[in-house]
Order: structure tokens, then sequence, then C-alpha cells
């Protein structure tokens, strides 16, 4: 008789338990706009968590993704106000500053990605830097106080957040597509394969002619994309940025990929468990602000303690087995 692995169902488990507590706490709970609203603001840190399952899968880490999608939002609340007078407030505008963020999202993965593959640099290491970097430069490209998204433009911008399918806005849409694509390729592509196999031993992935650099670079780079796909989706919801934009966002891209079952030394990754991390840290902040049992300045906290108890749990895994 197959035995059940808690460790797979436990993610799933928890997430139906919040589920029945948000309800049994606040009949609100289980409203389609509050649903679609927690669903839609995790959306952000569920793109930047799947690129992060890529990453820590292989065995490697990314502490800059907060800072560097308060960067990216900056930029490219700079080039559409720049524009403004040269293309007017329309949507051809609002199309080069997508790519103003999806182009630079690409080149600060790779410059994570090339730090750390091509100069040998550990990725902790790295990405601190970097961190430190990208939060610095926003804070001084906003002169230590807001960048502010042109009034004409934010009304024209803002259905890419708010807009949507009946409740299904353009967040969980995109967010659920990513997840499909991240999954599938996790699964059943070479990439996928290779990526598990270096997080699992890179030396003996060397040996079976796997070009292990590059796999490591690829998906630094593929993080910097979901990153500035996030900032893409996050500049409508308010329309500014800020050197306070994205912090913590490091800190719960990572503990959406524990929670999710993603070994944190690499070799095991779960696109799908990633998301249901996702969706119990988003559920947990939400019950816990409807129900007011404790102030939502303790949410930090409180996912600092998941993040450690999801790594003991997956100890005594590996001491089990």
């Amino acid at each position: 008789m197959r035995r059940i692995d808690l460790h797979l169902l436990g993610p799933l488990v928890a997430l139906v338990g919040l589920f029945i507590l948000g309800a049994l706490l606040n009949p609100a709970f289980l409203a389609p706009a509050n649903l679609s609203n927690v669903v839609g603001r995790s959306a952000f840190i569920g793109l930047i968590a799947i690129g992060m399952t890529f990453v820590i899968t292989q065995g490697g880490l990314d502490l800059s993704v907060g800072s560097m999608a308060a960067f990216l939002a900056g930029i490219t609340i700079m080039a559409m106000n720049a524009l403004v007078p040269l293309t007017g407030v329309n949507w051809g505008t609002i199309l080069i500053g997508m790519g103003v963020a999806l182009g630079g999202g690409l080149l600060a993965g790779g410059v994570n990605g090339a730090l750390i593959t091509k100069a040998r640099i550990e990725a902790f290491i790295v990405t601190l830097g970097t961190m430190g970097i990208f939060r610095s430069l926003m804070t001084w490209l906003a002169d230590g106080g807001t960048l502010s998204l042109d009034s004409g433009l934010r009304a024209l911008y803002r259905p890419v957040y708010f807009g949507g399918i009946g409740w299904v806005t353009w967040p969980i849409i995109i967010f659920a597509l990513a997840a499909i694509i991240g999954e599938f390729v996790m699964r059943h592509t070479r990439f996928g394969r290779h990526v598990e196999a270096i997080g699992s031993n890179d030396r003996v992935a060397r040996y079976s002619a796997i070009d292990v650099e590059r796999v490591r670079l690829t998906t630094y780079v593929i993080l910097g994309a979901l990153v500035g796909l996030a900032t893409i989706l996050y500049v409508p919801r308010l329309g500014s940025a800020s050197g306070s934009t994205g912090t913590l966002w490091e800190l719960e891209a990572i503990a959406a990929v524990i929670i999710g079952g993603t070994a944190l030394k690499g070799g095991t990754g779960r696109v799908w468990g990633t998301v249901v991390g996702v969706l119990i840290l988003s559920l947990i902040d939400n019950i816990l602000n409807l129900a007011n049992l404790v102030s939502p300045y303790l949410n930090g906290a409180i996912q600092g303690v998941i993040i450690v108890l999801a790594v003991v749990l997956q100890r005594e895994k590996r001491a089990a087995e």
C-alpha cells in the first residue's frame, strides 16, 4: 500500500485549513471581492517566487529581488513621464515603459547571474550587494521621496491591475499562466531536469555534459524577467515608487518557495508548491487583518517564523530518509 507523503500534501492541507479558519472567523473572508484582492495582491510575490523556485532549485539564492523591483518601478515611471511630451498619453508610451521594466529585469538578472557564474562569487554575497545597490539607486532617483506616474498615464494604465474578466483580475490571470508554464518547464523539459540535477550535485551534472554555468545564469535571467513582469503589474496599482517599495519581497518569495516544498539546498523544485506557499502567506495576512488578531506590523516576524519552521521540517524529512 502506497504511503501518503505528508511533506508533499502538507502545504495543500494547510491551505484548505486556512480557508476553513478564515470562513469561521469572518464571513466576509469568502466574498469574491476579498479573495480576488488577496490573490491579486499576491501575484507580485507569486511571479517573483516562481523565478526564485528555479534559482533555489539549482542551489542558488537571490536577496535582491525586492530592491530590484523598486528600482525597475522607478526607472519605468521615469521613462514614461519623460516620454509624455514626445509621444503623449497613450498605450504606446505605456508599452515602452513595460519594455523598460522587462528589459531592465532581464539585464539585472543577467548581471547577478554573470557575477555568480563568471566571476565565481557566492550568490549570497552578490545579491546582498546588488540589493543595496538597487535600493540606493531608487532612493537617489527619487531624491529620498517618491516618484509618481503622470496622472493621465496612471488613469490609462490602471486597468492592467484593476481590470480583468469578472472578478478575476489580470494579475491573477498572468500569475496563473506563469505558474502553469513554470511547472511545465520544471517537470517536462530538459532545462528543468538540468536545474534539479545541478542542485542535487553540480559535479555529477558536469560529468553528465550539462553546461552548469549556462543553466545557472539562465535561472537568474528568468527571475529577473519575472521581477520585471511583476513590476509591470505593480506600477498601475499605486502609480508611484519610492525607496521603500518592495521591502521584504525577497523574504516573502523565499518563504513561499520553502513552504511549497522546494529544498533550500537545491535539487528538488515544486512550482505548484510555490504557488500554494504564496497563497498560504497571503491568506495568513488576510485572516490576521480581518480578525484583527495581531498588528499588521508583525507580518514580517510571522513570515520569518514560518521560514524557520519550514526549514526544520525539511531537515526532519531528510533525517527520516
